[in-house]
């Protein structure tokens, strides 16, 4: 009796292990057959590329998309969902890799965006993560100048003390009277 359990175990683990391979291979395959033909998922697009997921393997229904304007993230295999920002509504991108994402050549860019609907995002689990986030600031720096578009940061003195601008804030200022 023990013999056929560990025999049927056995079988089911050889079975699991043979598929995950097929499985890898034909990923494989079909990754540098695209490649090679240089067939694009979305028209016009500079780069694309899936969330990867198991060891690096493009197995999830999240697909990213960018032009020279616009950022793509479509989610979802029944209930799709279509986002898009505009390259010159991101402020930031921080590229963060785990152990593991460095193992398998892949990581997450975290943007910080003001589009409305999609606001802060990852793009997670992405191939060659550093360059694709040195074109992403490329081109978001390029929209943003193209569409005049400018981010005002704070500036402060280093001590921590709060600035005080002649004029600016104190109502008893004499410098509010009439002109």
């Amino acid at each position: 009796m023990k013999d056929q359990v560990l025999t049927i175990a056995l079988s089911i683990v050889i079975g699991i292990v043979v598929v995950f391979i097929i499985a890898i291979v034909l990923t494989v395959i079909y990754e540098n057959s695209r490649k090679a033909s240089g067939k694009k998922r979305k028209e016009g697009s500079i780069w694309e590329d899936r969330k990867r997921t198991f060891f690096g393997m493009p197995w999830s229904f999240t697909k990213y998309a960018l032009d020279g304007k616009r950022f793509y993230l479509e989610k979802g295999l029944l209930n799709t969902r279509y986002d898009e920002v505009r390259l010159y509504r991101m402020t930031d991108v921080v590229l963060t890799r785990t152990l593991l994402q460095k193992i398998f050549g892949i990581g997450t860019l975290r943007v910080d965006s003001s589009d409305k609907s999609l606001g802060d995002f990852s793009i997670i689990n992405i191939r060659d993560s550093e360059k694709v986030k040195e074109l992403f600031s490329e081109r978001i720096e390029q929209q943003r100048r193209e569409n005049r578009v400018y981010t005002r940061e704070s500036i402060g003195n280093t001590e921590g003390h709060d600035m005080d601008v002649e004029g600016f804030g104190d109502p008893d200022d004499d410098m509010h009277g009439d002109f």
